[in-house]
């Protein structure tokens, strides 16, 4: 059974790294139209890694790109190369000078985790200045890429892909040190982190099933009621959405409430930032955009 703690965790990682196999003509996932004062944009929610079963976006998709001015993501990562990514990401993910890996977490989650990586053949040494939360998406990435998810299939580049071919600008909602500075502040439970991710990692698969069929089949009903367990009253629970959504949420929709009466955009942003009282669409609404299903 998940903790508050646990479903939060892995909702994170739908949200920022985590597709599935599913065969592109067969996806029918949630797009929906965004009007007012006669300009009309589309907003989609998006998973961000897949398996390459899931090249080719639905014709709708495609469409609405070619009939916009410009599309907008979370952050253009096509932008940059390796080494940019790098540069950037170092100051976020290592630990203070001084403090090892071994000083976050607790004796018997260290241990653990050091088998962890042991039985993949990899040296715990190499994690050694890593921020906890570093760690655990390093262990997500390990077994998504083992299972053949990679964020060439994933949506958020395939719309990218489209749109550069279709000579659209490409615009971004915040910056890579923006989506680091959340992982951090998120990573303040990072003893926490590391040792229900170890207890959990044979359950992901299991527990995303239910949110990537329903973002296949665009069933906003699951997704809402993932929401609401992933993001419960607990104090974990609040202070995550808060950092992982809200705010978020909040800073995209001051940005785009004003571009949406004079521009039409594509927004592709992850399907988590769509449902519930602060997710886009009930934001939106509430500017006075007439927000549609497709």
């Amino acid at each position: 059974m998940f903790s508050s703690f646990n479903r939060t965790f892995f909702t994170l990682l739908f949200i920022i790294l985590i597709g599935f196999s599913s065969q592109s003509s067969a996806l029918s996932p949630a797009l929906f139209k965004i009007e007012k004062a006669g300009v009309t944009s589309y907003l989609f929610g998006t998973v961000h890694v897949g398996d390459k079963s899931m090249d080719g976006l639905p014709k709708k998709i495609t469409q609405a790109i070619e009939q916009t001015d410009e599309v907008i993501v979370e952050v253009n990562i096509e932008a940059l190369n390796a080494f940019e990514i790098q540069k950037r990401s170092i100051p976020f993910m290592t630990l203070p000078q001084g403090r090892t890996l071994k000083d976050e977490i607790s004796a018997e989650h260290f241990e653990a985790l050091k088998q962890y990586f042991a039985a993949k053949q990899i040296n715990i040494a190499l994690f050694e200045n890593l921020a906890p939360w570093a760690v655990m998406v390093t262990m997500m990435q390990i077994e998504y890429q083992n299972l053949g998810y990679l964020e060439n299939y994933g949506i958020d580049n395939q719309v990218i892909a489209h749109a550069k071919k279709h000579n659209k600008p490409i615009g971004e909602l915040e910056t890579l040190e923006q989506q680091l500075e959340m992982l951090s502040t998120l990573g303040v439970k990072g003893d926490l982190m590391i040792s229900t991710t170890l207890e959990q990692l044979k359950d992901v698969e299991q527990y995303f099933l239910d949110l990537v069929n329903a973002w296949k089949k665009g069933d906003m009903d699951t997704l809402n009621k993932y929401y609401q367990l992933s993001f419960d009253n607990s104090d974990y629970g609040k202070f995550s959405e808060e950092v992982m959504l809200t705010q978020r949420n909040n800073n995209w929709v001051e940005q785009l409430a004003p571009r949406l009466t004079k521009e039409s955009l594509f927004i592709a942003v992850g399907a988590l930032h769509l449902p519930e009282k602060h997710g886009l669409i009930t934001q939106l609404k509430a500017q006075g955009f007439n927000v549609t299903r497709l």
